[in-house]
């Protein structure tokens, strides 16, 4: 029989029982696909992380996340979790740390409170914004269950876009925010009709308020009916927002989650560079569980 250690925390949330689930083995050596993939639909998260030895010793980790159905190229609040964990466990030496995983290498900085407890972290999402193309409106308000009239595409229609992994981004009417509710049907009608051969559709709708931004995320087709909080998919937005405006940097605070009862407190920015428009996510991080797996 063999055993695996895993903790489980809530991320961008200072409270317990807030923010977003996530399962982290920080010692996965042994595991092979199968079973990683087994372990994360087990668990029932939206992700879980699975930290092995880097292929080059300069860097902290490699780290494999996994969704309910599949291996994601790369997530936010998986990796702020896991350096969180590791930086918890005295698993990282110092506190900025480097991730190898499939889209690329991730940054982590660890955040510390007065006492030299790690506290959350911040990432850098490890690909410059890539905007994929366009969804219709129509398609993409009856996935999220709302009326046409209520998305807004003054700044930009719905978006396929990434900073490591996809989304749609999909600005709405404030109202129209706390109303939405997925169809599977519509779903799988619209990644069938604009997304050939693709069967990953993640929507992250979202209001702006100046500085501050709501957003719900939905990936049905991936398992994940509603997320309490998208790292990856809100930098993606800071970078598309960036990109549109003409700016050099910029920041929001995001409030996801608070329609699931885990409300959720994201920090985005993002930057140009020579290579593109790039952003960063951080947050809080609570510990909640440790157990152990047997196989």
């Amino acid at each position: 029989m063999r055993r695996y250690a895993f903790l489980t925390v809530d991320v961008f949330t200072s409270t317990r029982f807030g923010g977003n689930q996530l399962a982290v083995f920080p010692d996965a050596r042994g595991l092979d696909d199968t079973e990683m993939q087994a372990l994360a639909a087990e668990m029932n998260y939206s992700e879980t992380s699975f930290v092995l030895p880097p292929a080059d010793p300069a860097n902290t980790a490699q780290v494999r996340i996994f969704n309910r159905t599949a291996e994601m190229p790369f997530a936010g609040h998986p990796n702020v979790g896991t350096g969180f964990v590791l930086a918890s466990l005295g698993a990282a030496r110092g506190d900025a740390l480097r991730f190898e995983e499939m889209a690329g290498l991730v940054e982590v900085r660890i955040a510390r409170d007065g006492t030299g407890a790690a506290t959350g972290a911040e990432i850098d999402a490890p690909q410059p914004l890539a905007i994929l193309g366009e969804l219709p409106s129509e398609a993409i308000a009856r996935c999220i269950g709302v009326a046409p009239d209520a998305m807004r595409a003054a700044a930009h229609p719905p978006l396929r876009a990434s900073v490591g992994v996809e989304f749609v981004l999909a600005e709405v009417e404030a109202e129209a925010l706390a109303q939405a509710a997925p169809d599977l049907a519509a779903f799988r009608a619209a990644a069938a009709a604009h997304l050939p051969g693709n069967d990953r559709l993640s929507v992250l709708l979202y209001s702006r308020a100046g500085e501050r931004i709501r957003s719900r995320m939905f990936a049905p087709l991936a398992g994940t009916w509603e997320d309490p909080a998208t790292g990856s998919a809100n930098a993606t937005l800071a970078a598309l927002i960036l990109a549109q405006s003409g700016g050099a940097t910029n920041c929001f605070e995001v409030s996801q989650g608070a329609e699931m009862g885990r409300p959720s407190a994201l920090r985005v920015r993002a930057w140009r560079a020579a290579d593109g428009v790039h952003a960063s996510v951080g947050g809080d991080c609570v510990p909640v569980l440790r157990g152990e797996a047997e196989l």
